[in-house]
């Protein structure tokens, strides 16, 4: 791969508008604003990103933590990007400069396709279908089709929603340039190949638009004609996947600290476990006059992501080469340093013990797993069954923009999830309660 080819600002849906225009803002700035003026990047703001929505303590969103991951995700495309230039001089002359804007940009998309609830909103979709009551829709469906229910992936939706063209609007969507939406794409091959993880890339509506940006970007395929659809990761997947991997994990820990699930000196050490002896001591002078707790939280976690910046620009250029033959393998936080590796690894496993596994926690798993799983048997019988009285009621709530009459059932299927997924935890909770007859409308 090369990054001349790599780096384009041609639109997906526009390409025979393609052409530069007189405007302070570059193509890849225009993406990110224009997800950043978003209905689905506004409605992350009520979606659950690890704990329960804040009460008197807030803690992170998915709409805080999309904010953060972007401006992480700036910082590394910058630094790369400078580095590359000194490297090859060769490159002045392209895009290589715009590396941040795309990452940022990316990194402000990467959970727009995340249903309610975390985590297991996913679980939830994946498990009607291979558990639960949508089992018995298997014969109906093509094996890649279902694939794709069963494996449901935030990432792969998240895809889907950003190619998507509404109906009735002649530029409808959002319309973002080739570069990033490939570099969204944290794993770039069907659900055929998505195995125990359910990991994959795109479902099989969107394969076409997926090869078409890949063959274009002259992205390495992988599979042989006939073969399932699996190519190389686009190089700046890695940036927009470290800078991911740099926040939850440095912000769940601080958000555990707001919480009481961790001491300040619990804390403390996590953080400082990213640093050698020079720096701790220039760390704790800071903190002896930083005197309240927090703000010292505050400053050691800037300080530890800081250090991870500063390790993933550095794997990431050492391996250039291998990145983009599509021979590396791992995410870049895997291959830094031995100091701030073994930090990181701590504090994922003091996180899945502490943080993830937290009561409050299950709470809105167990809870959210309920709410989808009602939610998609009522309304897939519904698109299934328009004919019933019941059924009209809950297509009725239906925005236009969803296809609930597609002529397939996986096309029926399909436009339940896109619904259902861009539903906010408030939303949906507040759709079950009425559907269950726990609430009605204010009079």
């Amino acid at each position: 791969m090369n990054w001349k080819q790599l780096i384009s600002n041609k639109r997906f849906g526009l390409e025979e508008l393609h052409e530069a225009r007189k405007d302070d803002r570059t193509e890849f700035q225009r993406d990110y604003d224009r997800l950043i003026f978003s209905a689905p990047f506004r409605r992350l703001q009520n979606k659950t990103q690890v704990f329960p929505l804040p009460g008197s303590v807030f803690v992170h969103n998915r709409l805080t933590h999309s904010l953060e991951v972007s401006c992480v995700g700036r910082s590394l495309g910058n630094d790369v990007a400078n580095r590359l230039l000194a490297m090859h001089p060769e490159l002045h002359d392209s895009h290589i400069q715009e590396i941040g804007s795309i990452v940022s940009a990316a990194c402000l998309a990467h959970d727009l396709g995340n249903p309610p609830f975390g985590h297991s909103g996913e679980k939830a979709i994946s498990t009607y279908f291979s558990e639960g009551l949508g089992l018995a829709l298997k014969e109906e469906l093509s094996p890649m089709e279902w694939d794709d229910l069963t494996h449901f992936e935030g990432n792969a939706n998240a895809f889907r929603l950003l190619t998507h063209q509404f109906e009735g609007r002649r530029k409808g969507g959002f319309v973002l340039t080739y570069s990033t939406l490939a570099s969204i794409v944290k794993y770039p091959f069907s659900s055929q190949l998505a195995g125990k993880k359910s990991k994959f890339g795109f479902f099989l509506s969107e394969e076409e638009d997926f090869r078409k940006i890949a063959d274009e970007l002259g992205m390495i395929r992988f599979s042989a004609p006939g073969e399932p659809l699996r190519y190389a990761r686009h190089p700046l997947v890695y940036l927009v996947e470290a800078a991911d991997d740099i926040c939850y994990q440095m912000m769940d820990i601080e958000d555990a600290h707001k919480l009481r699930l961790l001491t300040h000196e619990e804390t403390k050490q996590l953080y400082m476990a990213f640093f050698d002896e020079q720096r701790k001591k220039r760390i704790e002078e800071v903190c002896h006059w930083v005197t309240d707790v927090n703000e010292q939280v505050a400053y050691l976690r800037s300080s530890a992501i800081g250090t991870l910046i500063k390790e993933c620009t550095r794997v990431f250029v050492e391996n250039e080469e291998s990145i983009l033959a599509g021979q590396f393998e791992g995410a870049l936080i895997k291959h830094i340093g031995d100091v701030p590796k073994e930090a990181y690894e701590t504090c994922s496993k003091v996180s899945l013990n502490k943080i993830y596994r937290s009561g409050d926690v299950l709470d809105v798993e167990l809870a959210g797993f309920r709410i989808i799983s009602t939610l998609m048997e009522l309304m897939i019988d519904a698109v299934r069954s328009p004919e019933k009285a019941y059924s009209q009621l809950l297509i009725n709530r239906v925005s236009g923009q969803y296809n609930v009459n597609a002529p397939t059932l996986y096309g029926k299927i399909q436009a339940v999830l896109d619904y259902i997924s861009g539903m906010t935890d408030v939303y949906a909770l507040d759709l079950y309660r009425k559907i269950k007859g726990n609430s009605l409308p204010a009079v």
